[in-house]
């Protein structure tokens, strides 16, 4: 059996809008969710509870019919694709928003088109033009101002650094996944590297039980907020949006994902960024939005 998002015909305009805008909401409030969730658990454990209640939403899927199997082919790209994208970028997100401020953090994660055009260099045969490189430094730049406003040195231990480490995973699994896209679609391909995650978080989850009795309600029920939603049916909302829209235009909406992350945090946690954070994220903004239209990678001359 084939993935609907693989053999269904587009869906309705107004669908996929109301579609786009639930994802960009929910990816959206994953970052003061976090936050919240820091405050009943450590970075581990709320990464593997997370992912263990967006494994049992993907599980229903499955039983009911509506996952097709990977090819045994296809298993080594889907483990490590989750293990970096899933396992690890959650690990370094949790843990650098220890310190980060959910705006920043959303700020940051928006590198990670960057990463993706200059892994796409590397083994896709694409190149930057001029703009692409210099929309890469302003960008760099501002994560170096965010680095800076939480006042902490720019050094590996970094709580900002370690978001930027999380935006690259999220890249090579953007770049891993690609082929299973177009095997699978998106549904079925989130749901197996979501899956795979979760296995690479299971020794994270022993602590999770045994904290989950202690932890202050609000932050269970936003580690269950996290799986549910931007774990789980923002992936589900997106693979509507992908098959209405082309990928660049979607992607594009992505944009918006950080400041509302913002805006969110300020309502949800009363969590108000500094100035020169506030100031690193337009920084980072700008880089990206140059690298993505001015700058956007091309496929070189065979």
């Amino acid at each position: 059996m084939t993935s609907l998002t693989a053999t269904a015909s587009p869906p309705d305009r107004r669908l996929a809008n109301g579609a786009l805008a639930i994802t960009i909401l929910l990816w959206a409030s994953s970052y003061p969710a976090i936050r919240a969730g820091l405050r009943g658990f450590d970075p581990g454990a709320l990464a593997a509870l997370r992912y263990g209640v967006a494994t049992l939403a993907f599980l229903i899927a499955a039983l009911a019919g509506r996952l097709p199997r990977p090819r045994r082919s296809d298993v080594w790209r889907i483990l490590v694709a989750g293990g970096l994208g899933i396992a690890l970028y959650n690990l370094a997100l949790n843990t650098g928003e220890v310190t980060v401020d959910a705006g920043s953090a959303g700020f940051l994660i928006n590198c990670s088109p960057i990463f993706t055009a200059l892994l796409s260099t590397l083994f896709l045969g694409e190149r930057f033009r001029v703009w692409g490189w210099i929309g890469s430094t302003i960008s760099l730049a501002g994560v170096g101002l965010i680095a800076l406003s939480q006042g902490r040195t720019t050094g590996v231990g970094s709580g900002a650094w370690l978001v930027l480490l999380a935006a690259g995973c999220q890249s090579i699994q953007f770049v891993l996944q690609k082929p299973l896209l177009q095997r699978y679609g998106a549904l079925a391909t989130t749901a197996y590297v979501v899956v795979a995650g979760a296995v690479f978080l299971l020794p994270f989850l022993p602590a999770a039980l045994v904290r989950l009795p202690q932890a202050p309600a609000a932050s269970v029920v936003a580690a269950v907020y996290l799986g549910l939603f931007p774990a789980a049916l923002a992936y589900a909302t997106w693979s509507i949006v992908l098959a209405a829209f082309p990928v660049g235009r979607a992607t594009s909406f992505l944009y918006l994902v950080a400041p509302l992350a913002t805006g969110l945090a300020v309502l949800w946690l009363g969590e108000w960024p500094s100035p020169l954070a506030l100031a690193g994220g337009a920084t980072v903004l700008l880089g990206v939005i140059l690298v993505n239209t001015l700058g956007r990678a091309i496929r070189s001359s065979p």
